[in-house]
């Protein structure tokens, strides 16, 4: 019983230690490119190195942290330079998830989605970017759902999650401008454009979903980085 219990602890700790990297990695409280030091994250979460490196393997995994050859690990960095080619990748997705739901839409797929909405409603309310977030892709991955494509819905939710640190920057950019709305609309609309089975209008505010958030990251880069940086991303279809 001893030894299950131990075994209980070390996965439970990694477990923890996973997800609160994992937070203050997507919130930005850990900088991209900051050093995590396995002997300093054990120190601070009270256990050993090896639930904390078996996080760091799954982060690893997920794109969060880079594994360097001298047995350092940092956080990833968020690479301007690809951002266009993250947002075709992300528009193809979005629309083409969207579309298969406003076409194979369940009433159970519509309750799931609106209340995935009330959810993203509420996370806005309480004005914290990580809860935000998460409420955004929830909602997000209920569309996928109710598209009936798994293998869409798989490479969605991996685009959605490399995105959540620049939608961060995202919610930060509009709530110190006020230059635009936190996507609250756009998804009401996109819920009644599923709702009435209307394809090519959920298809072109999904489309105009993702350009606001190009636009608003790409203002937001624009506004605090004064050199030049190929920023430049080409318009969704």
């Amino acid at each position: 019983m001893d030894e299950i219990e131990i075994k209980r602890a070390k996965g439970t700790g990694a477990k923890f230690a996973y997800e609160t990297i994992r937070d203050e990695i997507l919130s930005l409280t850990l900088a991209p490119n900051a050093l995590l030091d396995e002997t300093s994250l054990a120190d601070r979460f009270a256990m050993s190195r090896s639930p904390v490196r078996e996080a760091l393997i799954r982060l690893a995994g997920e794109g969060l942290v880079i594994m360097l050859a001298n047995r350092s690990t940092i956080v990833a960095p968020i690479d301007v330079t690809s951002f266009p080619k993250y947002i075709e990748a992300l528009d193809i997705a979005q629309r083409m998830n969207t579309r298969l739901a406003a076409e194979l839409r369940s009433e159970a797929d519509l309750d799931a989605i609106a209340a995935r909405q009330a959810d993203f409603v509420a996370a806005v309310q309480t004005g914290n970017h990580l809860a935000m977030s998460e409420a955004n892709k929830q909602f997000h991955m209920a569309i996928a759902e109710a598209g009936k494509n798994p293998y869409l819905t798989s490479f969605y939710e991996r685009l959605l999650d490399q995105g959540r640190r620049m939608l961060h920057l995202h919610f930060q950019y509009i709530e110190r401008t006020h230059d635009g709305y936190l996507l609250t609309d756009e998804h009401v609309e996109m819920l009644e454009a599923i709702r009435a089975r209307d394809i090519p209008r959920a298809d072109t505010l999904a489309a105009a979903h993702t350009r606001q958030y190009r636009d608003n990251f790409l203002n937001f880069m624009r506004e605090n980085y004064s050199a030049p940086m190929p920023l430049g991303a080409s318009k969704p279809a």
